[in-house]
């Protein structure tokens, strides 16, 4: 099994990889694979969103996205300030024109269609695209599913991974040095090899890209994550939506700043400073702005926020040491993955702040030097502690609690780290077991937790 760093950690916009990235995706795909070979026949596109897309896909943007990837933007070259006319545009054309098919009709507002009943069979973010001739017969039809960090199957792929949902991605990967699947096989392939997580990781990428264009990759996603972060923290104002809920990070930023060195005691101080580096992507992130997936947008903030606690906060951190963050990061993001989930829609929370929050905890570790089962057991303690957490955004926005979900993250996952870096690797319960057991809380969870708003804090706080 292998996921690339880059199949993990991708450049997208908000405020969700698998509601607003995934369907942009998924309309590309249908439009350059399915629909453009009916040129001539085709007369109208309809698509049908399903399951967690339908019920909170307007908070989310679903329809918003597909109109603009059928507009031919695609989500990570999208600029979000050009957001808004190009929505207009496609709105006032009502045809593909924008992908060179301007002779079949499409109307965002009457051929997006929330279908509020039972989910499609393979996955809770389904969506149906169909084309339609001139007679209203149905030419194409075709089902794909958005299963979470930005990672599309069309039905018959997802069938074929046995459910996974990462086919598309392991079908592109070459044969790979290490192939471990569980973290009990990383770790084994660690002790017969010699070589770090880190190396184990990097000799698998370098199966399909040179050391040269894996580490310029891995600065360009930090780079991506770091101005996510610092546009969140110059920007104040009130998020959109309808929740009118505020931006905090800049404003807690600039009271950290004038507090530097002052005399008053104040040791939990560095939680503040955490908490708003993950604010601060996340405000970025539920405003439509440029994220990275790590390894979803809902979960987007944790990760940049640990790296820069270590670039800025840990002696002795360096750029090789992000580097060594991310592919060690991406490891564990990749064992979650393949084995449980890291899709809201399909496991809760657990699945996205709490993978995050693992893998930070996991790539933390590995940068200040922890050895292979010390790094094991911080992804392990950071996802303990995460196990059970539901998905019930407000409003079906990627805000409340999303926003400071993240934050606490951030927090446990740098907590995770330490303690494990204190221990000398040995510990009671192995990650794979705490991925298993994610699984199967998420399995046994009601779809009321799971990214529909039908449940939690979602019901339970008036959205107005």
């Amino acid at each position: 099994m292998f996921l690339s760093v880059f199949d993990i950690f991708k450049i997208g916009v908000g405020p969700s990889s698998s509601h607003t990235v995934g369907p942009m995706v998924a309309a590309r795909r249908f439009a350059d694979e399915d629909l453009r070979p009916l040129a001539g026949k085709a007369r109208r596109l309809t698509v049908s969103l399903h399951g967690s897309l339908a019920f909170t896909g307007k908070g989310h943007g679903t329809d918003r996205a597909i109109a603009l990837a059928l507009a031919g933007e695609a989500p990570d070259t999208i600029d979000p300030d050009r957001i808004p006319a190009i929505l207009e545009s496609v709105t006032s054309a009502k045809t593909l024109a924008g992908i060179g098919l301007p002779e079949v009709g499409f109307n965002p507002v009457a051929d997006i269609l929330f279908d509020y009943g039972p989910p499609l069979p393979g996955h809770a973010n389904g969506m149906t695209f169909r084309a339609i001739d001139a007679d209203g017969a149905a030419l194409m039809e075709r089902v794909f599913y958005s299963v979470g960090g930005g990672f599309v199957a069309r039905a018959d792929e997802l069938a074929a991974a046995g459910g996974e949902g990462i086919a598309v991605a392991a079908a592109a990967n070459p044969s790979v040095s290490y192939p471990f699947a569980t973290a009990a096989e990383m770790l084994r392939m660690g002790r017969t090899s010699g070589l770090s997580v880190a190396e184990l990781k990097r000799a698998n990428e370098m199966a399909r890209v040179s050391d040269v264009h894996l580490d310029a990759g891995l600065d360009r996603i930090w780079q991506a994550m770091n101005a996510c972060m610092n546009r969140g923290l110059a920007l104040s104002g009130e998020l959109p939506g309808g929740l009118k809920v505020k931006r905090r990070a800049k404003e807690i930023h600039q009271k950290l700043l004038a507090e530097h060195g002052a005399n008053s005691l104040q040791p939990h101080r560095i939680m503040d400073w955490l908490s708003i580096y993950a604010m601060a992507v996340n405000e970025e992130n539920a405003a439509g702005g440029r994220v990275v997936t790590a390894p979803t947008n809902g979960a987007a903030g944790v990760i940049p926020a640990v790296i820069r606690y270590y670039l800025e906060h840990c002696v002795g951190a360096d750029r090789a040491g992000v580097r060594t963050f991310l592919l060690v990061a991406a490891a564990i993001g990749g064992i979650i993955k393949h084995n449980a989930s890291i899709s809201g829609a399909e496991v809760g929370c657990q699945g996205e702040v709490g993978s995050a929050s693992a893998m930070a905890a996991a790539g933390l570790a590995a940068a200040l030097g922890a050895t292979n089962a010390q790094i094991e057991n911080a992804a392990e303690i950071a996802l303990e502690h995460h196990l059970g957490m539901t998905c019930d955004p407000i409003g079906g926005l990627v805000q409340v609690p999303c926003i400071e979900r993240n934050a606490l993250g951030a927090v446990k996952a740098v907590s995770a780290a330490s303690l494990a870096l204190r221990g000398d690797g040995s510990h009671f319960v192995p990650l794979d077991n705490c991925i298993e057991t994610m699984r199967q809380t998420g399995l046994d969870m009601s779809e009321r937790y799971k990214e529909t708003s039908k449940g939690g804090l979602a019901v339970n706080v008036v959205a107005c």
